[in-house]
This record gives C-alpha cells, structure tokens and sequence, in this order.
C-alpha cells in the first residue's frame, strides 16, 4: 500500500513488488513516479471517482498508459450521460466517441437549446455490451438472506410543525418569484437549498438548527424513539445495529442518548482519518460491548459490516433512493448469514414523506443507457418548471399572489446560504449538508450498478457552481440526482 508523507511514498514505489495499492488523490501527486514504474494493468475500484472527467483523479487515471485495464464500481452513471461516458473511457476511451458527438447524439433538446431528454439509449447499451459485465442485485437476491424494510411514520413535534412550516413557506414564496420571472438568482438558489436543508433537519432534531436549544426541546420525536428502540433490540445480546444519518448533529445526540443507558458504540464519519476506519470496523465486528455503529453517508460505501450486524436504521432517509440502497448494502450483502431488518424514520406530513414522490427521469435514463430499458426518455415541460412545481407541492403552501418581489427578497434575504460543497447550480433536496468535503462526496455519489463489473460505489467531486445561472443547470442536478 503506498501511504506516508512523499519520501515515505516514494520509497514504497521503487519495492520491486508486483501490484501497488494506490489511493486517487495519492495517485495524482505521485503521478510521475507512478508512470515511470510503467504498471502494466490498471484496477479502479470505487470508478466513480473518476466519472467526473474535469477532476485531477479522472485525468490522472486516464493518463496512465497500460494495457489491461478494469473498473470495478456500483455508481457508473448518477447524474448525465457525460459521467458513464467518463467511465468508459478509461477502458477503451474511443468506445463512445468523441464527447461532442456521443451528447448530440443523444440528448434531446427543445427549440431554446435546453437538455430535456436522452434519446438511442439502447444504443449504448449495445456500444458497451462488449466491455461491461453488468450484475444487477435483483439477479443475486436468491444468494442473499431475507430482507424486511419498515417505515416508521412518526408525528412532528408542535415546535418542530411551526419551525418546518415558516422555511416552507419561504420556500414557497421563491417558488411564487420563480412563477413570476421564470428564474431565480444564484442567491436564491443557495437560499433554497439551505432552507430545504433545514426542514430536513428540523424533522430530525430543532438542536441540528439551533443547538442552544434546552434538552427539553431537542428532539421532537425521533431521538427518543431510537433509543426506545434501540433499548429493546439490544436487550438480545447478540444484536447490533447500523444507525445512518447525514449529520455529525445526530450522531452527537445518539450518542450522549446511548452513553446514558451504557451502550457502547463507535462514530464514523468523513473527518475519521483512514487509519483509523478499520480499527472502529474491527472494534464494532470483533468487541461484544460495542453494540451500535453510528456513521454518515462516509460509511454507506466501502464498508463491509454483514455478519456484525444484521439491523440497520435510517434516522433521515436519503431522498435519493440509491443513497438509501448504498447504505443498506454495508449489511445485506454477500457473506451476511441473517435476515437484515431495514427500519426508516419518517417525519409525517413533512419534506421527509412527500419528496419520495417526486422525480423519477433519472432512473429511467440509467436503466435505457445499461439495461435494456426505453431508448428514449423525455421530461416534458422543462426540467426548472417541473422541478419548481413539485416543489409548491413539497412544501404544500399556496403561492402568496399579493407579494412583491421587493418584499420577497426582503423575506429572503436575510438567511446566510447553507455549505453546498459545489453540488452543480441547485443540489436543492438531494445534497445532505457538508460535514467533511469526504462525507460530501460519498453522500452525493450512489447509485448501483456497474461498467466492467459490479461492487459497492463511493465518492466524486461535483464541478463548482458556473458564474452565469443557466436555467438548464438549475434543474439538471435536482431532478436527476433524485
């Protein structure tokens, strides 16, 4: 494994051994010693990493000149075609073509020039037939134990209803300005990301909005709950749990919960430093005591928990049902011997309940591009129009007609935009907060399936936010990561 500072690296390089393990950020500023040792075959894994082909991994990667090469990854195509199209490349890079042609060969565009569909998508599939060994989950779930998962639908506290329902009423006065004027300013896109944020962490906890909230108005309804919950599941001594959140703020108040009633567990998050993984993975595998792995969406890729565990919990459901799948993938998976238990906390008549009704195109397009499903798929009405409407039902407030833009902007100009991470224009309800840029990355990229062959997927980069707001651009991003 070549890790250390760069002596230490370099001294690791010229080992005559015959495979190194490199990781993609090591591999970008060890380039040069990399080529000159002339690997002979290149293996990624966790490809996604590289679908981003503006990123110093992907061209990294595709620099390397070697004659085998294979790609292992869960997550070949999350957001456009551009990403799969990335991928390929690093195993035969004139597969698809040139990038120019390959797009205009297969997006639909209307008469202003914006992207509002793929088209040939069974094209591609064919294309990559040759190159792509593709394992779908549903082809294995005979190999796999049975799995149960139950939504657990619980009532919004009175402060928690009032605190949720004034962010969703700004967020429906920007749906009424965006009515209006057919736009919205690259402020108000950040204001609206962070608001949706926010609903989505009032649904957990008032304390991961306001932490100088007393004990007594903490929670609302969930924290208690779990660890009712957790109390009684752990009571058998050969039961652990998995419990997945976004937010370092949850993991905080499960684990002082936990503390109180003398369950030991172990916190994983994108600011553990890879050292220490393993050994919080071995302690929670190996030590009897520690009966609770609390870890963000860092840990829904790369680890391997089946066997140590066999319930695991969502406190905040993903609204990208891939996130969703990624993390219960760390349990039920091959080698797990037990009936998994997916339990997922549901705040009722919230942001929470409604999202996950919303946006299906992108999985319509990733299944045309590699399985055999519709060769063309169209989002009729324009990706910002659809995407704005669907919000004026998430929030489910009428558009206040009487309200000048002078005055929603006064209303909207007050809150400081949330840490986006650069998730394209408008991450909008699909980007979790940013704890770490790791946890960031691992929480935006998730989606299964595979080019080469099929594992678990991780992390990318998101391009940074371009200066001029395009309208394309704003709906892109939420409408296909959801």
């Amino acid at each position: 494994m070549i890790e250390g500072p760069p002596a230490e690296r370099a001294r690791q390089m010229a080992n005559p051994l015959v495979c190194k393990i490199i990781s993609y950020d090591s591999l970008y500023r060890d380039e040069q010693v990399v080529q000159a040792w002339a690997p002979e075959a290149l293996l990624l894994d966790e490809a996604q990493r590289v679908k981003n082909w503006d990123t110093r991994a992907a061209r990294s990667v595709k620099r390397l000149d070697t004659r085998f090469a294979l790609v292992l990854t869960g997550t070949p195509m999350e957001n456009r075609l551009e990403e799969l199209l990335s991928l390929v490349q690093v195993v035969d890079r004139h597969r698809l073509g040139p990038t120019w042609r390959f797009l205009h060969q297969h997006q639909l565009r209307d008469e202003s020039g914006r992207v509002v569909g793929y088209r040939q998508l069974d094209q591609i599939s064919q294309t990559l037939a040759p190159i792509m060994i593709r394992r779908r989950k549903a082809e294995v779930l005979q190999q796999l134990p049975a799995r149960r998962d139950q939504d657990l639908l619980l009532p919004l506290s009175a402060k928690q209803r009032e605190w949720h329902d004034d962010y969703a009423a700004n967020v429906a006065r920007l749906t009424h300005k965006w009515r209006r004027h057919g736009f919205l300013s690259e402020g108000d896109q950040k204001r609206l990301r962070a608001w949706l944020q926010k609903m989505r962490q009032i649904c957990v906890s008032l304390r991961l909005v306001d932490p100088s909230l007393p004990a007594s108005e903490q929670d609302g309804h969930k924290i208690p709950e779990l660890l009712l919950w957790l109390q009684e599941r752990l009571s058998d001594p050969d039961s652990k749990v998995v419990v997945f959140s976004s937010w370092l703020g949850t993991q905080e108040l499960l684990a002082q919960g936990l503390a109180e009633q003398g369950i030991e567990c172990v916190r994983f998050n994108g600011s553990v430093e890879a050292k220490r993984r393993d050994q919080l993975v071995q302690r929670f595998r190996t030590e009897p005591a520690c009966r609770v792995f609390l870890s963000t969406d860092a840990g829904g890729v790369g680890l391997n928990l089946q066997g140590a565990a066999a319930l695991i919990v969502n406190v905040d459901p993903p609204w990208n049902p891939a996130v969703l799948e990624q993390r219960i993938g760390r349990v039920h998976r091959m080698g797990q011997t037990r009936p998994v238990e997916v339990l997922n906390l549901i705040s009722e008549n919230s942001i929470e309940e409604r999202i996950r009704h919303l946006l299906r195109f992108k999985q319509a397009a990733f299944d045309g591009a590699l399985d055999q499903g519709a060769s063309e798929v169209v989002l009729s009405g324009g990706r910002l129009r659809e995407f704005m409407e669907s919000l004026e039902q998430l929030v489910d407030a009428p558009a206040p007609q009487d309200v000048s833009d002078q005055v929603v902007d006064s209303l909207t100009g007050g809150f400081p935009p949330e840490a986006s991470g650069g998730a394209d224009v408008v991450a909008m309800a699909e980007a979790p907060p940013a704890e770490t840029p790791s946890d960031q990355r691992a929480a935006i990229d998730s989606m299964p399936a595979p080019v080469a062959t099929e594992d678990a997927g991780a992390a990318a980069t998101q391009a940074a936010p371009p200066a001029t707001v395009d309208p394309l651009a704003l709906a892109l991003a939420p409408l296909l990561q959801a």
